[in-house]
């Protein structure tokens, strides 16, 4: 895990040298903006009234993972690391995540003991098998949710005895053991687990009409949206570097949308819908887009082996900066061999990201935000200020756009 982090940090905190807007900042920014159209009266007052900011903090999340190493797998889930699609062996619910893949050791004297871990969790089965004894699966669960849900991301952390002997109750034989939890999930990615988390508290600052956090809500939960929604954010393979397709990730996501969205994609989505079941609505978005994941790198690998190679990359300008990246006709023919792929997932994320915000607010009881007036206190201002010091210092904890 360290050792992963290390070899990220310096790989992306050169290339963020020469391309610091790694959707990238552009596409992020489209996609919130775009969604505050899709929303019906009287939400859509409050979201053009504040228009500005939710475009301007779409991009906040990624900023935060230069300030903290337990944001970057809130941005992706590498569901290839789990198998083939549909992933019925990954469970949907962050609870049922956990009680399958955390693995749970005791520690005595030279032997160390494993006690629990997805060999023992069987979905199919009331009463578990581990080497102590049987257990109830719904204690397990209780302690799962009492013990590790709280904590979501850890390498690895202590677990108490009581903990242990109230789950095992007369077969708990280890008083003397140091009891330790690894967490084997969320170092691939927590994006649709994560996702319901922050849409309740959305909905809980909609109710007690807290505009300051529904807006900062409403945009970070816009910009997990638009990650769920690129196919590049559900593999391993996320940068093209296990098939010599580095860079690739950037090319999709942030080269193709700054040179074709604006005047060439059609984003008439219509207006947004209540979701019913909001965390099937998540993991649909993520395995729509696993489902791209073989085209967006194979049209990649065939169109460079047939586009001139003289041809493929230019030295082109941004932010007054000159960097190396793929030449429009390229980035163009690429476009055109996936036949609008990158449009349909931008536009996918723009309804997606307007049906939950409509969804909070009607689950918050339709609260009038029109109303309130938004006051920013010294703090957030210097909070934003700080992250913003932050970004550009490139600060970067975990996996991150490439």
């Amino acid at each position: 895990m360290i050792k992963k982090l290390l070899i990220v940090f310096f790989a992306t905190f050169f290339l963020n040298v020469a391309n610091p807007n790694p959707w990238g900042f552009f596409g992020h920014r489209r996609i919130n903006r775009l969604a505050v159209f899709t929303l019906p009266p009287p939400l859509i007052g409050f979201f053009k009234n504040n228009i500005e900011y939710i475009t301007e903090h779409a991009v906040d999340p990624d900023k935060r993972r230069y300030a903290s190493k337990f944001e970057a797998i809130r941005h992706y889930i590498d569901l290839d690391h789990w198998g083939t699609l549909p992933f019925d062996n990954l469970p949907r619910t962050w609870l049922g995540a956990l009680s399958k893949f955390t693995d749970i050791y005791a520690v005595q004297n030279q032997d160390t003991i494993q006690i629990l871990g997805a060999d023992v969790f069987d979905y199919d089965k009331k009463i578990l098998k581990t080497p102590i004894g049987d257990i109830d699966k719904r204690r397990y669960k209780s302690f799962i949710y009492h013990n590790i849900f709280p904590q979501y991301y850890n390498e690895n952390w202590t677990i108490h005895q009581d903990s242990m002997r109230n789950l095992f109750e007369d077969n708990w034989k280890y008083p003397n053991a140091k009891i330790i939890a690894i967490d084997r999930i969320s170092d691939e990615g927590i994006v649709p687990y994560y996702l319901p988390r922050i849409e309740k508290r959305l909905t809980k600052a909609m109710r007690n009409r807290d505009i300051t956090d529904v807006l900062s809500l409403s945009a970070d939960i816009g910009h997990y949206i638009g990650d769920a929604s690129v196919p590049l954010h559900t593999t391993q393979n996320y940068n093209g570097q296990m098939t010599e397709q580095h860079g690739i990730h950037a090319f999709w996501e942030s080269r193709i949308p700054e040179l074709f969205a604006d005047d060439t994609y059609d984003f008439f989505v219509g207006g947004a819908n209540y979701i019913e079941d909001t965390k099937t609505f998540y993991w649909d978005i993520v395995l729509e887009s696993h489902r791209h994941v073989e085209d967006v790198l194979t049209f990649e690998k065939e169109l460079s082996k047939t586009f001139p190679q003289d041809q493929q990359y230019c030295q082109i300008e941004r932010n007054n900066v000159m960097i190396r990246s793929q030449c429009d006709n390229y980035t163009k023919a690429y476009q055109d061999k996936m036949d609008g792929l990158v449009e349909s997932r931008m536009r996918s994320a723009v309804k997606s990201v307007g049906d939950i915000w409509y969804t909070c607010w009607v689950n918050a009881g339709k609260p009038n935000l029109s109303e309130i007036e938004v006051k920013w206190s010294e703090d957030d201002i210097q909070k934003q200020k700080e992250l913003d010091s932050k970004y550009r210092k490139g600060k970067i904890n975990g996996r991150a756009h490439e």
